[in-house]
């Protein structure tokens, strides 16, 4: 029996991973037909438009393909496992976990401020308008292992700043505003902790980064987050597969 599709994540997304699984379930290898969209629509118990929507970002990553008149085939992407692709999107939390690293957050500070310029333009702010900066050290055991700094829209939180615990999940609580980051536009680069950073946070061994510099969208793609994450090098790899 199916389990219905309840997770937070969009009905479309989960149908995508879903199908995705029934590919690796049921051992379908690259050039095998996938089941017609009865078949699938039966299966999932689910509407016709929101599976073909599903197909679609199937087809967009690569996993399956279609030929006009035939049906849709799997592709040779579908046989490359990748163990940590960088594409993912998720919670630093929830990435820190897949590493088996079991973090808690420190919140170092916390203010509301004027946004520099790339951060008024990445979160397509209007003049005048202030960004939350949230500055956090991520911890396995008494070991940094993650140096992160997001800014929100102070608009989006209109609570006092003092008012909220902010060494949870931020996704969690942009979630109780009603703008919980769905996707994210990324860069990534090797670097070093800024040396005021360093300084000012005792942290001399952190030694080289990779930083993960993205902005975050909600459902409606408004930006909601923009967010630098200095992952310690030696604590992290990611993997990617392209095409």
């Amino acid at each position: 029996m199916v389990e219905p599709l309840r997770d937070t994540r969009t009905l479309v997304i989960q149908l995508r991973d879903r199908i995705a699984d029934l590919v690796r379930e049921e051992g379908l290898n690259p050039g095998d037909k996938l089941p017609t969209e009865a078949q699938l629509t039966q299966r999932f118990k689910i509407s016709r438009p929101a599976l073909r929507e599903a197909l679609k970002l199937l087809e967009q990553d690569g996993v399956i393909y279609v030929e006009h008149g035939r049906g849709r085939f799997v592709s040779a992407m579908s046989a490359i496992h990748v163990d940590r692709p960088i594409t993912v999107f998720e919670s630093v939390t929830d990435m820190a976990r897949h590493y088996g690293y079991a973090t808690v957050n420190k919140v170092l500070s916390i203010a509301e401020e004027a946004p520099e310029a790339d951060t008024a333009e990445q979160l397509r702010l209007d003049k005048g308008e202030r960004v939350i900066r949230l500055e956090r050290l991520r911890l396995h055991g008494d070991e940094p292992i993650l140096y992160c700094i997001d800014y929100i829209p102070r608009g989006i939180v209109p609570t006092r700043l003092y008012d909220i615990d902010w060494s949870g999940s931020l996704l969690d609580l942009l979630d109780q505003y009603k703008s919980r980051p769905r996707m994210s536009a990324a860069t990534v680069s090797a670097v070093m902790l800024p040396d005021d950073v360093v300084q000012r946070n005792d942290l001399r061994d952190f030694g080289p980064a990779l930083l993960i510099r993205e902005t975050c969208f909600n459902a409606a793609a408004k930006p909601v987050v923009h967010a630098l994450d200095y992952h310690r090098g030696s604590h992290f790899a990611f993997s990617l597969a392209r095409k």
